[in-house]
């Protein structure tokens, strides 16, 4: 189940019973989130932090769940994505001094199919090198987007603009980043 698979009523309904105390719509609501927080936190993070930033996200939001409020009109969905933008933030404050995973790391997993996991990995490094050029907006709201797989007014929510700026924001983030690929990469995705 993902959050797009509910409505936003049946958000708010398992909201207020979490609000109510009921760890079971809480449970519910984290299992609709928790995929979309996960990638949003694995793509942020280094992967040793990643799975502590996300148990942290969810004992923040239960902490704080009694200030999420409907009535201003911000999606829960949004209210736990600011959570999670901001303890990956907190993480990098604390975390000043880590390194980097190399990039010859082997896969210590013998039944993963070699070839398949370095072409990912490769790309993924490539992709990850050159949003690392990005503004810090386009980055955001790339990863919001695509990595989260939120949508447009989730996304609006999170940054706090409109879903045209949303919109607008990300053509630009998608044209910057295509210029900061390698031709070789740009080729291969325009052909695929």
């Amino acid at each position: 189940m993902n959050h797009r698979s509910l409505t936003e009523e049946e958000l708010q309904t398992l909201v207020q019973e979490a609000q109510g105390g009921s760890t079971q719509a809480f449970e519910k609501l984290y299992n609709v989130f928790f995929d979309p927080v996960y990638r949003y936190t694995a793509f942020r993070l280094p992967e040793d932090l990643v799975e502590d930033a996300v148990a942290d996200i969810f004992v923040k939001s239960w902490e704080k769940l009694h200030t999420y409020h409907w009535r201003r009109h911000v999606p829960f969905g949004a209210w736990l994505f600011r959570i999670a933008r901001y303890t990956v933030i907190d993480v990098y404050r604390t975390q000043r001094g880590f390194d980097e995973i190399p990039e010859d790391l082997e896969d210590p997993d013998e039944f993963s199919r070699a070839d398949t996991r370095v072409k990912r990995q490769d790309l993924l490094n490539i992709v990850r090198r050159a949003m690392q050029q990005l503004p810090k907006r386009y980055r955001e709201v790339l990863v919001l987007s695509f990595v989260s797989d939120l949508p447009n007014k989730a996304v609006a929510r999170v940054l706090r603009l409109t879903e045209g700026g949303v919109r607008i924001l990300k053509l630009r983030a998608l044209r910057k980043l295509e210029k900061l690929l390698p031709p070789d990469v740009q080729s291969d995705q325009k052909n695929a």
